[in-house]
């Protein structure tokens, strides 16, 4: 294996601790973009090279990118609430600033972390492929979309070699918002709380499978393609059912009507414009907690040989690492 080193944007966040120590086990030599105030003391004893900068800044991301062979991109914002303006910052044109400089330094092959969630929409009845429609419904998502689109346009005029992920909903270690939070946290809390009686399905991936699928592109993507990646979808229910049992406690769950939540969410998301914080159930959960995410990755299991976790398994790993941490 190439001794240049691999470039990971993205270290210090979820994806990120998990990514680095998998990529080091697997023999990578890596370099990480870290902005300075953010902590990344975790990334000394791995052997990992930090590059401080930002992606706002071209002088910091070019000299980050130089020299290495490769890049796999997982920084992104993501959040349920926020403003347009932030994501497009960080996601689109941070994005573009990497891929220039991607570009003039010639790298071997750039592996871009996006997200399912580019869909929007799902098909009803349908499972959800790379060439299914996207329509998305918020900034995150529109965001995400046109990171994909900068990403392709310069495979397609300039030859760099642009592998996309699309990870579904991540959970494991390290994880403290979004289906962590939803499935996990709130739930062995005594917030439990589901709409419709849980039969929406939902999307989740292990986040140590991202990683998995992440080293599997940079050996063997294919420049130019899409591959979704995300283990067994299931309902909510079920889902609730299995880190109920793993918990080893019971879990009253709420059946609460779509309509209050709805209400409840629009409230919040307008109050949030006035106290500048996060609604705790913001309007953009919807397309999430709604829709049912029928998610087709055989495409990365043909062609890259992903093989995702069980959710039994991904789930008590997720279980035991908050007893680890003392948060229940």
């Amino acid at each position: 294996m190439s001794r240049q080193p691999v470039l990971v944007t993205g270290a210090t966040g979820f994806l990120g601790r998990n990514l680095a120590p998998y990529l080091v086990e697997r023999g990578h030599r890596l370099r990480a973009l870290v902005r300075p105030h953010t902590d990344s003391a975790f990334l000394e004893p791995l052997g990992v090279e930090r590059a401080w900068g930002d992606l706002g800044e071209p002088d910091s991301v070019a000299a980050a990118v130089s020299g290495c062979r490769a890049v796999v991109h997982a920084a992104g914002l993501f959040r349920f609430w926020g403003k347009r303006q932030d994501f497009f910052a960080v996601n689109v044109a941070g994005t573009h600033c990497l891929l220039e400089a991607a570009r003039e330094a010639g790298v071997e092959r750039f592996v871009h972390i996006s997200t399912v969630a580019v869909v929007g929409k799902p098909p009803p009845g349908r499972w959800i492929g790379e060439e299914t429609a996207c329509h998305p419904q918020d900034a995150y998502q529109e965001s995400k979309l046109e990171a994909e689109r900068l990403a392709l346009d310069f495979y397609r005029q300039y030859g760099l070699p642009v592998v996309i992920l699309r990870p579904g909903a991540y959970y494991g270690p390290w994880g403290r918002y979004g289906f962590n939070r939803l499935f996990f946290e709130d739930p062995l809390k005594g917030l439990a709380v589901q709409v419709h009686r849980g039969r929406h399905v939902i999307f989740p991936v292990y986040i140590e499978d991202v990683a998995q699928a992440a080293e599997l592109a940079l050996q063997q993507g294919r420049p130019g393609e899409i591959y979704n990646i995300c283990g067994a979808c299931l309902s909510h229910r079920a889902a609730n059912q299995v880190v109920a049992r793993l918990a080893g406690r019971p879990i009253r769950w709420r059946d609460v009507p779509g309509w209050s939540m709805v209400a409840l969410s629009r409230l919040w998301t307008w109050l949030a414009r006035f106290t500048a914080r996060e609604p705790y159930y913001p309007l953009g959960l919807y397309s999430y907690v709604f829709y049912d995410w029928r998610v087709d990755s055989q495409k990365a299991r043909r062609e890259l040989g992903f093989a995702p976790t069980s959710f039994e398994e991904g789930a008590r790993r997720t279980v035991e690492w908050y007893r680890s941490q003392g948060i229940f």
